[in-house]
């Protein structure tokens, strides 16, 4: 008789372009730890309708389901928006005397649902948050969105064009500043899971001593100590050689069923081919001044919040 699947019991619910991916590569290295091959599955962001997801967003992220789960074991994939719960279970059927069951879904942390649904779910799991300064996401998701073909624009274009969309929402806009606003989003899960099941680290604090950050997470987590075997930074931030070519391979389809047929070196010459590393893109000051109006409030509310020292973000 099959095992009956295992529930999660921790989940990393973002933010983005905060450090989950590199977090998740890491975390998953962990013997007592098992993560979803599916990075981010964001079964519980009930909110967000996958219907409403802008063409080109749908495009880059959507999944055949029934032909993803009957390969097994399951490839390991980045993001989909799974909305059956059987098909949610599958994802930790492999799970075997792992202490920590768990996914990594930025829209968690985003959603207005996400975290009563998880409570419901699983009361006692454990949630961890990761933040950024939200200028430096704001500019690090627009090299993703560049990336992506979610625009070609310069950053203050895309910036003031998403400020002022009439259609907002996950997949239907950027959420440039949004997805910045931290203190209702983390407040959300304190209230629900209390502060003692909700651990909040910095991006820049896995940046500058991962060893650290991890030992807190393990720590937090209630499993061994244990030093990653490989703590490359996982994907760093790459923009489009040639921006309209780019928008085409994605609008069109083809960007997405290359990624699905190709083999992996033919993918890795087409990436080196279409995107270079984003490193010498530097934001403009006055594009960081204006992005620091908007979120100097969100900042100090932050700080208080989760009882930490925040002030470097705004200089």
């Amino acid at each position: 008789m099959k095992d009956a699947i295992r529930k999660p019991n921790f989940f990393v619910v973002g933010a983005a372009k905060a450090g989950t991916t590199s977090l998740y590569y890491y975390l998953n290295q962990h013997p007592e730890i098992y993560l979803s091959p599916l990075k981010e599955p964001n079964f519980f962001s009930t909110d967000i309708n996958p219907e409403l997801f802008s063409d080109t967003y749908r495009k880059n992220n959507q999944l055949d389901y029934k032909k993803y789960f009957s390969v097994k074991p399951l490839n390991k994939l980045q993001l989909s928006f799974v909305r059956e719960e059987e098909y949610y279970n599958l994802l930790f059927e492999d799970a075997k005397e792992e202490k920590i069951i768990g996914e990594c879904s930025t829209s968690y942390l985003f959603s207005n649902e996400a975290a009563g649904n998880i409570f419901e779910y699983n009361p006692k799991a454990k949630i961890l948050i990761t933040i950024r300064n939200p200028i430096e996401r704001a500019y690090s998701h627009y090299l993703m969105a560049l990336r992506y073909g979610y625009t070609s624009l310069n950053f203050n274009e895309a910036i003031n064009k998403d400020i002022n969309a009439i259609k907002k929402g996950w997949g239907i806009s950027e959420l440039f500043i949004e997805l910045g606003q931290y203190s209702q989003q983390i407040s959300r899960y304190y209230e629900v899971f209390g502060k003692e099941n909700v651990l909040v680290l910095l991006f820049e604090e896995l940046k500058n001593n991962l060893e650290g950050s991890l030992g807190k997470t393990f720590e937090f987590l209630n499993v061994k100590g244990y030093t990653v075997k490989n703590s490359e930074v996982q994907n760093s931030a790459k923009v489009p050689r040639f921006r309209t070519l780019n928008k085409f391979f994605v609008h069109s389809g083809i960007k997405n069923l290359s990624t699905k047929m190709l083999p992996s070196g033919s993918k890795e010459k087409l990436k080196s081919a279409l995107y270079k590393n984003a490193g010498k893109m530097e934001m403009k000051k006055e594009d960081r001044d204006f992005l620091l109006r908007i979120f100097e409030t969100e900042i100090k509310e932050t700080s208080v919040l989760i009882n930490k020292d925040l002030s470097s973000w705004t200089k």
